[in-house]
């Protein structure tokens, strides 16, 4: 199965979890601020999980690092990420 969608360039890729870690910060800090309860209820619940939602892609890509190091194969390139053998 080929892929022929197109990709996002290695720098917006690479800063996304960390994208998602400010959204959700300034989701947070504005639920604070609001003063409508409910609003500020959802606004906190969607800062929250842009939040914990960053930390787990950042993670999850430390330990994919981590294992394709171990098993001898660098990580150099993200090109051979979406290919099948």
């Amino acid at each position: 199965m080929t892929r022929t969608g197109k990709r996002l360039s290695r720098p917006l890729y690479e800063g996304l979890p960390w994208i998602y870690v400010a959204g959700g910060a300034i989701a947070l800090f504005g639920s604070y601020m609001c003063p409508f309860r409910g609003l500020a209820l959802v606004i906190g619940l969607l800062g929250l999980l842009g939040v914990l939602g960053g930390i787990v892609v950042m993670l999850r890509r430390r330990d994919f690092r981590a294992m394709r190091s171990e098993y001898g194969q660098a990580d150099s390139s993200l090109s051979d990420l979406g290919r099948e053998d």
